[in-house]
């Protein structure tokens, strides 16, 4: 039983099919005051919020049970996501539920602006009649510069073609096909892009990158009587710089809806600017966003508590395609690196520096994952972290100083095939395998060896001289000592030369059990891997 704190009032659909799910027990609270959260949030695997609440370094440190954090929009810089990758707790978002709701806000505020509608409607309602004072410009022939062309920046663009305007973007990680299907013009700069842009959007995350981009020099870089929008994240805009333009006419206006601090003080002076167009954080508050953000969040949190499934953590390297049709290779990718630590271990190296993973073609779109995967295989046993998982794998490893890499090559073949290579020092040691989709996965190569064998359970990996007898020996010892062989796979090089043999036994192994392998004539090493369970 699993057990998920719904707070901030989480739309109701989303939390509906929380709580239709046997193996979860759901509690809905209101906003909870900070130290009422930090007493009761260790009862929980999972918590489920909006922005209301602060999911501080703290508050993760003291959920000793949480696995995963889903907020209910798009904006995690409410959520401590270092501590929270480095604790292996999955930080869940709903990036596409509010996206139509942000791209009808901007045009439904900007029109408002550019028509005067706010101050119109203002007039209206005290009884006055001032048609003539309230003159408007139209969006057709205006051009609209994006900064951000992702999921709300492409649908701004793609209504902005309705409205007859020129698109132009700038977006230095959007791949050129994308701009060119948007049918929107790429700037090569952001200075380029304001130079010719008349209004002026901004759709990107709040970031040490993003962070102040658009202050007083590049205000000045617009042409004049420009218009400025930010519905997407507090500080990206430098407000005393926008409120100096707007003063001095150098703005014909502007729109925000977020702000560096939140709510807006009452006595701002951001308030009293005509020519400002101020709401109070509207971007998803739509009944149809909230709705998306609510479902798409929850379903994600149930199927990472109950399935696993971690492809919506933005926290975890991703793979694009269905995870499911991952998992045999992760599950792969994971035990052939362990394979390789243990076996490395036993011939006296301890320190990994390196690991690459190498996999086929049809592998290509889950580099990521399985990555982690495999750093995760390399850190079992040898750190002490019961939240050693794919989210926090890599930046565990990368702590002590593992290089990681990966690549795609066709050597492996085709048919899902995987290599992981662990490497220090003078010694090296890659452990191959395939992971046919829907299958078990198998391990097929160690070292120089060819292998066949499913690594389940425990896997025991011994090198001898090939010479008769020793597999009879093996067999005896394991089964005087109650151990039962599953697999038993033996590989040599050459007639009479060195050989390997990989034994998949079910149970435990224990070490008493390993040195008397080595006691049997003929046996070189004997290496034992006890798989995590998944």
């Amino acid at each position: 039983m699993f057990r998920v704190l719904v707070t901030d009032d989480v739309d109701q659909e989303g939390v509906d099919l929380l709580t239709a799910e046997p193996a979860l027990q759901v509690d809905e609270l209101p906003t909870l005051p900070k130290d009422e959260l930090l007493r009761r949030i260790g009862d929980y695997d999972a918590i489920v919020g909006r922005s209301a609440t602060r999911i501080s370094a703290e508050l993760l440190q003291a959920g000793a049970k949480l696995k995963v954090v889903g907020r209910a929009g798009v904006g995690v810089d409410n959520i401590a996501l270092d501590v929270a990758t480095s604790l292996g707790i999955a930080i869940i978002n709903a990036p596409a539920g509010n996206t139509v709701a942000v791209a009808e806000l901007f045009f439904g505020t900007v029109i408002g602006l550019l028509r005067q509608l706010p101050t119109a409607a203002a007039a209206m309602h005290d009884g006055r009649w001032d048609r003539s004072r309230f003159m408007g410009r139209e969006l057709k022939g205006k051009t609209l510069g994006i900064v951000g062309l992702g999921r709300i920046g492409s649908e701004v663009a793609t209504r902005a073609h309705a409205f007859g305007m020129t698109v132009i973007a700038y977006d230095p990680y959007i791949a050129d096909e994308r701009f060119a299907a948007l049918r929107v013009r790429r700037a090569p700069t952001l200075d380029a892009l304001l130079g010719e842009t008349n209004i002026l959007t901004l759709h990107v995350p709040l970031t040490d990158e993003t962070r102040g981009m658009i202050g007083k020099r590049e205000l000045s870089r617009l042409p004049a009587r420009s218009v400025v929008v930010n519905l997407a994240r507090g500080g990206v805009i430098e407000e005393a710089a926008l409120q100096a333009a707007l003063e001095t006419d150098q703005l014909r206006g502007a729109v925000l809806d977020v702000f560096s601090v939140e709510p807006l003080a009452s006595d701002s002076p951001l308030r009293a600017l005509p020519n400002l167009v101020l709401t109070p954080h509207l971007g998803a508050n739509t009944v149809e966003a909230q709705r998306n953000v609510s479902r798409d969040v929850c379903v994600a949190v149930r199927d990472a508590l109950l399935r696993n499934d971690l492809s919506r953590s933005i926290n975890v390297s991703g793979a694009t395609g269905e995870w499911s049709e991952l998992q045999s290779a992760m599950l792969l990718a994971r035990r052939a690196a362990a394979v390789a630590r243990a076996v490395l271990a036993d011939q006296g190296m301890r320190a990994v520096r390196r690991v690459a993973l190498r996999v086929s073609p049809d592998l290509a779109h889950g580099t990521g994952a399985m990555l982690a995967a495999a750093a995760a295989g390399v850190l079992e046993g040898v750190i002490e972290t019961d939240r050693l998982n794919l989210i926090n794998a890599r930046s565990l490893a990368e702590t002590r100083g593992l290089e990681l890499s990966v690549a795609e090559t066709t050597e492996l073949g085709t048919g899902r095939a995987l290599e992981v290579s662990l490497s220090g020092g003078m010694q090296q040691l890659a452990v191959a395998g395939v992971a046919p989709e829907g299958g078990t996965p198998r391990l097929t190569r160690i070292g120089s060896f060819h292998v066949d064998v499913n690594p389940r359970q425990t896997l025991l990996v011994l090198t001898n001289h090939d010479v008769p007898g020793v597999i009879g020996r093996v067999g005896t010892l394991l089964g005087e000592r109650g151990v039962n062989i599953a697999e038993y796979h033996q590989a040599r090089l050459a007639q009479g030369g060195d050989a390997l043999a990989a034994v998949s036994v079910d149970g435990t192994v224990s070490e008493e059990t390993r040195k008397a392998l080595l006691e049997l004539s003929d046996v070189r090493s004997a290496s034992i891997v006890h798989f995590r369970d998944e």
